[in-house]
């Protein structure tokens, strides 16, 4: 489809690292046609445990990258340097951490669901990343985003609702994100207080 145009892909890889049940990741990279027109933009914050640092990088073809650079440098000088070199070190000195990290978070993800077993809240199926989806329509008939709201004041557990990720929501989603990237301990803390929606 995209052959006889002009477009530019822009792919958003910052999970590249977290894919579970023994699947690969599937960069546009591996497709020559696709990498010849695509900016790839990856996380060393989310791969390192650091999302707060804002650290990632780009990959592009040489031309692509030039003109990116031209925007970037008015957008952002750099990163804090000791960020930088905290990240540099983690490289060097442990190059194999990214190919740890799909065990690691799978079993967090299984854990998590198998903790979710206890409450109303439903589950959906998650291939990657470090965000549970649970369908909540058993506990409220609330919009994601009022329910979010109300699930964070009234029970001290924070999601994240869908619908600001859509131009338009599908009508009657009853969905919301949650975080497994967290310690056992607030984990089940979390599903304590969800047990009790």
């Amino acid at each position: 489809m995209l052959r006889p145009t002009d477009t530019i892909v822009i792919s958003d890889e910052v999970y590249e690292h977290m894919v579970f049940d023994g699947e690969r990741h599937e960069s546009v990279l591996r497709h020559p046609e696709l990498a010849a027109r695509a900016f790839v933009v990856s996380s060393f914050g989310k791969t390192y445990h650091c999302t707060g640092w804002k650290l990632g990088y780009a990959v592009a073809p040489a031309a692509l990258s030039a003109e990116f650079r031209k925007v970037h440098q008015y957008n952002t000088f750099c990163s804090f340097s000791p960020a930088q070199w905290a990240v540099a070190e983690m490289i060097e000195q442990h190059p194999e951490h990214h190919l740890e990290l799909p065990a690691f978070y799978q079993a967090k993800r299984d854990r998590f669901r198998k903790l979710l077993g206890s409450t109303r809240l439903q589950p959906l199926p998650v291939p990657g990343g470090y965000f549970q989806l649970a369908d909540y329509s058993a506990i409220s008939d609330l919009d994601d985003a009022a329910f979010c709201r109300w699930m964070t004041i009234e029970h001290g557990v924070a999601g994240i609702p869908l619908s600001p990720f859509y131009e338009s929501p599908p009508a009657g989603q009853r969905l919301v994100r949650l975080c497994f990237a967290k310690d056992e301990r607030t984990l089940e803390g979390a599903v304590e207080r969800l047990a009790k929606l």
